[in-house]
């Protein structure tokens, strides 16, 4: 018997497989971690791989491996799931904390800069199937 409550009351509507990945503490600056993660979103698995696998940026590496993660965690949770099927409904990149540094300045001075970091995640579904 349904929830009178829910929202979903179509019969025989099964809700996409999600699954996530997320990697903290990056040490690259949000602005550019989100120059890849936005060649990602809404591809695709295999030409997200493809794309991040000739971008030439330093953060493609760990994007990379959030998106191999992802694709694992989705395995792991649905057991008859084609993986070429799914697609990268999420990928964000949010700050995270900054570490305060000093550099040498002349006449004995200091200038203080900041090391970003940013927090990485992505988001796998498989695409909406009727029963």
């Amino acid at each position: 018997m349904a929830c009178p409550y829910s929202s979903n009351t179509q019969v025989g509507l099964r809700e996409p497989m999600e699954a996530r990945a997320t990697q903290k503490y990056i040490r690259c600056s949000p602005q550019k971690a989100r120059l890849v993660v936005d060649l990602i979103r809404g591809k695709n698995v295999g030409d997200a791989l493809s794309t991040l696998t000739y971008t030439k940026k330093r953060v493609t590496e760990a994007v990379e491996k959030i998106l191999r993660a992802a694709i694992s965690n989705a395995e792991q949770k649905a057991e008859h799931l084609d993986v070429d099927t799914l697609i990268v409904s999420k990928a964000y990149v949010n700050d995270g904390p900054r570490q305060k540094r000093v550099r040498p300045a002349p006449m004995g001075r200091a200038y203080r800069y900041q090391r970003r970091t940013s927090h990485v995640t992505i988001v796998v579904e498989s695409p909406e199937k009727r029963e």
